[in-house]
C-alpha cells in the first residue's frame, strides 16, 4: 500500500538507513557513513548486494578507480573527486545545521545548487527553474504532474522512442508507480496509479518496426505528427515526450517536426525532452527551453555522477504559470520532498514533507563536481578527446570478426561536441546472427562480476519478438570523466591518458570476443582424408 493521500510527515517515514536511525532525528542520520548516505533516498535500484557491496548495475558507492568503466549510458561508480565533494558538502552542512537548524540549512544548500547547475549549463539569467529528483524516472513523474497542472486532466502522453527509453517510462507515462518502493521509502504497488496522477492514457511510438528494423526518420516524424494531430482534433491535451538521445544514441522526432508541433498547438501540447543521457551541449538545452519545453536531465549518464541524480528544467514561460498553479497530485509525496521544488513555488512546496533527502542531495553534489571538472577542460580538447576516443572504439569494435557496430545517427549541429557519437552499440554475432537479450545480459554480468578483473559496460538493449528480446546490442560509452581525467593527468600527457583508456576498451572487447569464440578443443578437427 502507498502512503499517498497527503505528503508523508517526518515521523511517518522510515529511515532509509535502517531502524536503528529513526528519521525523527535527521541530523543524527547525517552522521552515518557516507557510503550508506549515497545509496539512500532512492528506490530499489540503489540497493547493494550484501556480498559485493555493489548495486544491480555493478556500481559501488565508494570509488573503484581500478575498474574500467564504459557504462555511462546506464550507471557509473562514484569517482574520487565526486566522493570528496560529497564528503566536504556533508561536513559543511553538519557545521551549519548545528548552529542554524538542519531543515533551513539543507533547503538553502539545495537552492544554491540550482544556481550552480544553471550556471554550469549556461542558464544563469534565463529564468529557468530546476526541480531536483532522485532519478530521471522520478523526474518523468514530475514532468507529468506539471503538464497536468498546465494543460488539465484530459491529458494523453505520447512517448517517442518508447522502445529505447528507460524501463520505468512505460509506467511513469501513465502516472503509475514504477517499482515496489518509492523514493521516500513508501511501499507501493508497481503498475498501480499514483493518487491524483494516474491513470493517464498513453501512446507508445517505437523507433523500430514490427520486423525489428530501425524506421526512417521521415516515417517517425509522420507518425508523431499524425498522432498528435489526431489527439488534439478529438479534444485531448498532449504531453509529447521526445527523445534527444536514446539508449542507442538516436534522436526522434526531428527538430523540424517538434518545432512544427510547438508552433501549431501552443497550450494544447506540452513537449518534454528526454535528455537524461546528457549527451547534448548548452546550445541544444537552451534551444529546447526557448521553445517552451520541459527538459529531463541527469547528473549521472554522460557526466558519470553516481546513480541516481535526476532533474527537470522548467523554462521561464512555464515557471510563472506553475508558481500560481494549484496543488499537484498528492501521490507525488511518495517521490518528492519540499526542497526538490524551487523556493519561489511556495504554495506548491507546502504540500510536501520538509524531511531532507540526503542521498539525492549528496549524489547531486558529486555530479556537480563532475560537471565542473568537464567544464574546466578547454572545449578544443573536449572535442579532440571525444573524437580520438570515438574513432579508437570504432576501430576496436570493427576489428573483431564476432562484433558488428550499429551505425550511429548523425547528431544535430546544436549538439556542440556531441555532434559526434559517444555511445557505441554493437551486436555479438559469432555465427552471423545477433545474440539474444538474455545472452547479452549474461556477457555483461560476467564482465562486471569477474573476480579478477571486473569491468563495466552499458546494459544491453533488446529488440525483436513480442518481448523485444530476440536480438540485443551491448554498449561501450565515453563519459565526461574520461575526458576530464585525461586532461587532469597533464595536458602534455593527455595522449598517453587517452591511449590508456583505449587499452582498457581493447581489453573489454577482447574479453567479449574470446567469450564468443569456442575453445580450440571444441572445434571439430578437419577430415584430412577428404582433401
Amino acid at each position: 500500500m502507498s502512503n499517498s493521500g497527503s505528503a508523508p510527515r517526518l515521523a511517518d517515514r522510515r529511515s532509509p538507513l535502517g531502524p536503528g536511525l529513526p528519521l525523527a532525528s535527521p541530523l543524527r542520520e547525517l552522521f552515518a557513513p557516507l557510503d550508506q548516505l549515497l545509496v539512500c533516498g532512492g528506490d530499489a535500484r540503489l540497493a547493494r548486494h550484501p556480498a559485493t557491496g555493489r548495486n544491480a548495475y555493478g556500481c559501488s558507492p565508494s570509488p573503484t578507480p581500478d575498474i574500467p568503466s564504459f557504462s555511462s549510458c546506464t550507471a557509473t561508480t562514484i569517482s574520487q573527486r565526486g566522493y570528496d565533494a560529497a564528503e566536504s558538502a556533508r561536513t559543511a552542512l553538519m557545521a551549519s545545521a548545528i548552529l542554524h537548524g538542519l531543515v533551513d540549512c539543507f533547503d538553502a544548500r539545495v537552492e544554491a545548487m540550482r544556481d550552480e547547475l544553471r550556471a554550469l549549463l549556461g542558464l544563469g539569467d534565463s529564468g529557468t527553474e530546476v526541480v531536483f529528483a532522485a532519478s530521471g524516472t522520478d523526474a518523468q513523474l514530475q514532468a507529468l504532474a506539471l503538464s497536468r497542472a498546465l494543460l488539465g486532466d484530459d491529458l494523453v502522453t505520447v512517448v517517442v522512442g518508447a522502445d529505447q527509453s528507460g524501463s520505468g517510462t512505460v509506467h511513469t507515462a501513465r502516472g503509475f508507480h514504477f517499482g515496489e518502493r518509492s523514493t521516500n521509502d513508501c511501499r507501493v504497488t508497481k503498475g498501480a496509479p499514483i493518487e491524483g496522477l494516474g491513470p493517464v492514457r498513453g501512446v507508445a511510438l517505437r523507433l523500430r518496426g514490427a520486423d525489428g528494423r530501425l524506421r526512417t526518420a521521415a516515417s517517425i516524424d509522420t507518425e508523431v505528427l499524425e498522432t498528435v494531430e489526431s489527439l488534439v482534433t478529438r479534444g485531448a491535451r498532449v504531453m509529447l515526450e521526445v527523445m534527444d538521445c536514446s539508449k542507442l544514441g538516436l534522436q526522434a522526432p526531428s527538430d523540424a517536426c517538434a518545432d512544427e508541433i510547438a508552433a501549431r498547438w501552443p497550450g494544447r501540447v506540452q513537449i518534454v525532452v528526454d535528455a537524461c543521457q546528457m549527451r547534448l551541449g548548452r546550445r541544444r538545452i537552451a534551444r529546447s527551453l526557448a521553445r517552451g519545453d520541459l527538459v529531463l536531465i541527469t547528473g549521472s549518464k554522460f557526466y558519470a555522477g553516481p546513480p541516481f541524480s535526476g532533474a527537470l528544467l522548467v523554462p521561464s514561460r512555464l515557471a510563472a504559470a506553475i508558481q500560481t498553479a494549484g496543488p499537484l497530485a498528492p501521490g507525488l509525496g511518495d517521490y518528492a520532498t519540499r526542497s526538490d521544488w524551487p523556493k519561489r513555488w511556495r504554495s506548491l512546496r507546502d504540500a510536501f514533507a520538509a524531511a531532507p533527502n540526503f542521498g539525492q542531495w549528496l549524489r547531486w553534489e558529486a555530479a556537480l563536481e563532475e560537471i565542473r571538472a568537464y567544464d574546466a577542460v578547454p572545449e578544443t580538447f573536449r572535442r579532440a578527446a571525444l573524437r580520438l576516443l570515438g574513432d579508437g572504439i570504432v576501430r576496436l569494435i570493427n576489428a573483431s570478426p564476432a562484433l558488428r557496430l550499429l551505425p550511429p545517427q548523425p547528431r544535430p549541429a546544436e549538439g556542440d561536441e556531441f555532434a559526434a557519437p559517444t555511445i557505441f552499440a554493437f551486436t555479438c554475432e559469432p555465427d552471423g546472427t545477433p545474440l539474444s537479450l538474455a545472452q547479452c545480459r549474461a556477457i555483461s554480468a560476467d564482465l562486471r562480476n569477474d573476480a579478477d578483473a571486473p569491468c563495466l559496460i552499458g546494459q544491453p538493449v533488446g529488440w525483436g519478438g513480442r518481448a523485444d528480446d530476440e536480438a540485443a546490442a551491448l554498449r561501450i560509452c565515453i563519459s565526461a570523466r574520461h575526458v576530464a581525467d585525461a586532461w587532469a593527468a597533464h595536458p602534455g600527457h593527455a595522449h598517453e591518458a587517452i591511449a590508456h583508456i583505449l587499452d582498457d576498451a581493447a581489453a573489454v572487447i577482447a574479453r567479449i570476443t574470446t567469450r564468443l569464440t569456442p575453445p580450440a578443443s571444441t572445434v571439430p578437427a578437419k577430415d584430412h582424408h577428404a582433401l
